[in-house]
């Protein structure tokens, strides 16, 4: 039986995203054997190919970049009891921003349009999130309604713009906007690789982080306000400034990695933007357990299921949603594996029957 621990397990907080990553993969086995497929090469497609040469694991820092970098501004929120489920939407609304400056640049445009990009794409998640911290603020709408609607609403702008006005007119009628101009382009960390800076801005990212969160008082009054509001309260703390920063710094870092995708490995504005990378990063805050270092574990370790769907896909014959099966099994596992933190297991000892008095027998 499980039996309420005196406090929670520091050992399990830790070692239960590793048992559930365990578990996932047990699953993953007896899920390739029934649908006929051999689970060491199941396996291999998803856990060695994407690391087994330095082209691979290019592809998969391109991967895991926008997915730490929506990832840590997620943490701040949900540190903060924030619950922004709509990072996908702000995303978005920043590769159309971002994608929008981007068009305006010429051939003979400078390379300094980087900026401008950089700037619109922080810009277009901050406004977006700014919806929801409003309607929060003012009417108390529940935030993750609210965001998560808002994503919809993205993705039909995007759809808008990329079937209307913007689309490329000498596209052959794909719904998509011209290629963006080479100054456009978000400079790369290596020829011949598609890693950009956007990686070295995800791991800044990292490291400021972990300042914020503990090292200055900013932070800690955020962690504070989702503990405990009434302490938050009591201390002096803003829990509406904390509302504002949580969601504005979580935009602002969804809308970054959507200016890094559209200017970099994408190059123009596609219905495919929107790659779910929003959703993801909700389950790579949780498995890094909030915290800026376990992140960029759980970042990686979520990009190679998304690598490792795409090879599934043209190599094993599977259809790609099975990134979108392993990433569920992950979170729910994690769930699961996380009721050890707080509770433990008991053996139940049979109970010993009372001796029969003198008198009755």
């Amino acid at each position: 039986m499980l039996e309420l621990r005196p406090e929670p397990s520091r050992f399990w907080s830790l070692a239960s995203p590793l048992l559930a990553l365990a578990l996932t993969v047990l699953i993953g086995i007896v899920l390739f054997a029934a649908l006929g497929k051999d689970p060491v090469r199941g396996l291999q497609v998803f856990f060695w190919e994407p690391v087994k040469s330095p082209y691979a694991l290019g592809e998969l820092m391109v991967k895991a970049t926008p997915l730490l970098l929506i990832a840590l501004g997620l943490a701040v929120c949900f540190r903060s009891n924030v619950w922004n489920i709509g990072a996908e939407g702000q995303y978005v609304i920043g590769a159309v921003l971002a994608g929008g400056v981007a068009l305006m640049a010429g051939k003979d445009t400078s390379g300094w349009i980087v900026l401008p990009i950089v700037l619109a794409g922080i810009a277009g998640g901050m406004a977006w999130a700014a919806i929801t911290a409003f309607l929060r603020d003012r009417f108390n709408a529940n935030e993750i309604l609210v965001s998560l609607m808002l994503v919809y609403v993205a993705v039909q702008l995007l759809n808008y713009l990329v079937f209307g006005p913007w689309k490329d007119p000498g596209g052959y009628n794909f719904p998509q906007t011209k290629t963006f101009e080479a100054a456009t382009q978000i400079p790369r960390l290596m020829k011949g690789s598609r890693v950009s800076i956007g990686l070295l801005f995800a791991l800044l990212g990292v490291a400021a982080l972990w300042v914020f969160l503990f090292r200055t008082r900013a932070g800690f009054a955020q962690q504070v306000g989702g503990l405990a509001p009434a302490a938050a309260r009591y201390a002096g703390f803003s829990s509406r400034r904390a509302l504002w920063t949580a969601l504005l710094v979580s935009g602002g870092a969804a809308g970054l990695a959507g200016a890094f995708e559209v200017a970099g490995p994408i190059g123009q504005l596609t219905p495919y933007v929107p790659a779910g990378y929003g959703f993801a990063a909700i389950i790579v805050a949780f498995v890094g357990r909030l915290h800026p270092v376990g992140m960029v574990f759980s970042a990686i370790l979520m990009s190679m299921f998304y690598i490792g769907g795409e090879l599934a896909q043209s190599r094993l014959g599977l259809p790609k949603s099975l990134t979108g099966v392993f990433q569920g099994l992950l979170l729910f596992t994690l769930l699961a594996c996380d009721t050890l933190v707080a509770y433990r297991w008991r053996r139940r000892r049979a109970p010993v029957p009372a001796p029969v008095p003198v008198e009755a027998r």
